[in-house]
């Protein structure tokens, strides 16, 4: 589990591919201080797990899902990425909680400077766009970030982010430009709701009722099996 409280940008050293796979060694001497082998890593928000380590760099695999899914399809050496170790139990979590296992990507739309912030609209998919609410949060490239607006419109839905001055200096997301792609993961409270309402999940009360119980007409539950849950 991570926070999105990125702890320093680091630099791909090497990219080895493989048919349906990659390799990526990552410097980052902050990332790799006290790691161990099979210690996990969140690099531009996806969650890796270290093979290799020294001093100053990590090594880590990752799977053709991880590519396919990620902005790690096109890593490149000399690519700077954003880095966090996972949090340890006891931990202050200064952003939200963030597993590392992304939702796909968003591209960024519009950006709009300001005196002391700036502010970053991206794209948002069907399929992502009813996890997104206004003043929620959302990890990009890794960075625990709230959603400051949100929109629907006849070219698809958008969100938006207010980056201050700090952030724009420690993560790569000061040096993202128009057309740009970024990894997003939505909040994990909302995926589980939506599934749950999807599915027609009830809770225990509301399924073990009794009809006599229920009132004459009523019915035990209040949701419908079909898709989008509520009746």
């Amino acid at each position: 589990m991570f926070t999105g409280i990125i702890e320093e940008q680091g630099i791909v050293t090497r990219v080895e591919r493989t048919a349906d796979a990659a390799r990526l060694t990552v410097r980052g001497p902050i990332a790799v201080e006290g790691a161990k082998h099979g210690d996990s890593i969140s690099v531009s928000g996806v969650c890796l797990t270290v093979v290799d380590f020294d001093t100053a760099e990590f090594t880590a695999d990752v799977m053709a899902q991880t590519l396919a899914m990620s902005t790690l399809d096109a890593v490149r050496e000399g690519l700077q990425v954003n880095l966090e170790r996972a949090a340890k139990v006891g931990d202050r979590i200064g952003g939200h909680i963030v597993q590392g296992h992304i939702d796909g990507t968003a591209q960024v739309l519009e950006i709009r400077p300001g005196e002391a912030w700036r502010v970053i609209r991206f794209s948002l998919d069907a399929e992502h766009a009813p996890l997104v609410v206004d003043k929620g949060s959302i990890a990009v490239d890794g960075v625990s970030l709230t959603v400051s607006a949100v929109g629907d419109g006849p070219d698809g839905s958008w969100f938006e982010v207010s980056l201050v001055p700090e952030t724009l200096a420690a993560t790569t997301l000061g040096a993202r430009e128009v057309g740009h792609l970024v990894n997003i993961e939505t909040d994990i409270l909302a995926r589980h709701v939506e599934r749950m309402l999807r599915l027609g999940v009830t809770s225990g009360a509301e399924r073990d009722l009794p009809s006599s119980l229920a009132g004459p007409g009523a019915s035990t539950s209040p949701y419908s099996a079909t898709e989008g849950g509520l009746a």
